[in-house]
């Protein structure tokens, strides 16, 4: 027969510095870092075209503008499966 054992297993964490650090914030931070690293090396002027009319804009604030509103959805969606 099988024991009915009860473990309660957490998120994975690493020890940095005496505290416990989850993996997927120190995901979270390396993509993080990585994003603004290819932000700040793409600093080209590039032409966009919208329905309409065309703009000239800096690289960097289109990738910053697509980051922070793919953030946005994400964070959305997350909330959203979070009340089922």
């Amino acid at each position: 027969m099988a024991r009915n054992t009860a473990h309660t297993h957490g998120p994975p964490t690493v020890t940095v510095k005496g505290r416990d650090v989850r993996l997927r914030t120190i995901g979270f931070l390396l993509l993080a870092a990585l994003a603004v690293w290819f932000i700040a090396a793409n600093t080209e002027s590039v032409s966009i075209r919208l329905w309409v009319s065309t703009v000239t804009l800096p690289l960097w604030t289109v990738l910053t503008v697509t980051l922070l509103v793919g953030m946005l959805l994400g964070l959305l969606v997350a909330r959203r499966r979070a009340r089922r």
